[in-house]
């Protein structure tokens, strides 16, 4: 397990109610309800919430590497992210799938920025290992 060195920013939130709750942030930028996946109440859930994170963070490391390879990122850079949560023999798990849309680029240009950023995203490098991911350029 790699150690942080050097701490550059801490996300706090208060979460009350589980799944059918509220969570806001310790700065107040964030306060939404929670609502468990295919519930009829109002709010958002867990998985969305690791898509929307994952997503913005995995085109941050895209950008690094366009950087890196003297590419621009396209202006409609966009990542579809589809958590799924399921069982398997009564326990609960999740995969993912991250769709990656680089307009006008190479597709092999495409696809090494997306694996490049699949290496260095510290959300893919937090369930590297532990969850099924897919990559895909479309």
């Amino acid at each position: 397990m790699t150690r942080i060195e050097k701490v550059l920013y801490t996300g706090k939130t208060h979460t009350t109610g589980g799944r059918d709750g509220a969570s806001q942030s310790s700065d107040a930028r964030l306060d939404i309800k929670l609502a468990a996946p295919g519930s009829t109440f109002a709010g958002t859930n867990p998985e969305q919430l690791l898509a929307a994170g994952w997503s913005a963070c995995f085109i941050g490391a895209m950008g690094i590497a366009a950087a890196k390879l003297k590419v621009r990122l396209p202006a409609e850079t966009a990542v579809d992210a589809e958590i799924d949560l399921g069982t398997t023999d009564g326990a609960y798990f999740l995969q993912a799938r991250l769709n990656i849309s680089l307009p006008g680029l190479d597709r092999e240009v495409a696809s090494a920025l997306a694996n490049a950023a699949h290496e260095t995203c510290p959300y893919s490098k937090a369930t590297r290992g532990n969850i099924d991911v897919v990559i895909n350029v479309v």
